[in-house]
């Protein structure tokens, strides 16, 4: 079953991608922040993560940076899901190591499409 990984610190944005990607076939895992993502990630290797640049604890920036470094989660495809939208925080996300970089307010169907046409 393809894995993937939801980071985000906002409960309704979780809410609805878990119950989407459920319904899409994924087992979903679920993070808050970038410290508990890095905690699933010690034992589960998702193939797609989403995730979030402003959260508490560990940002988005720092959690990419983990998982690039890491030999067995760098596979990992990585789409940023922020409200941060200057072209400077997508220069960055992108410079880190992200496959996609995608603005809030989103569309569910986009993402949901983006991280399909990773499977292709």
């Amino acid at each position: 079953m393809r894995k993937i990984l939801i980071v985000d610190d906002e409960p309704n944005i979780v809410m609805s991608l878990e119950y989407t990607f459920k319904k899409n076939n994924f087992e979903v895992f679920i993070a808050r922040d970038g410290k508990e993502a890095l905690e699933i990630l010690q034992v589960e290797v998702p193939n797609v993560i989403i995730l979030d640049i402003m959260m508490p604890n560990v940002d988005g920036y720092a959690t990419i940076e983990y998982i690039k470094k890491d030999s067995k989660l760098k596979e990992c495809k990585v789409i940023f899901l922020s409200a941060k939208n200057k072209e400077s925080d997508i220069e960055k996300g992108m410079n880190l190591g992200a496959d996609a970089y995608m603005t809030k307010p989103f569309s569910i169907k986009k993402l949901v499409e983006q991280v399909t046409d990773f499977f292709d």
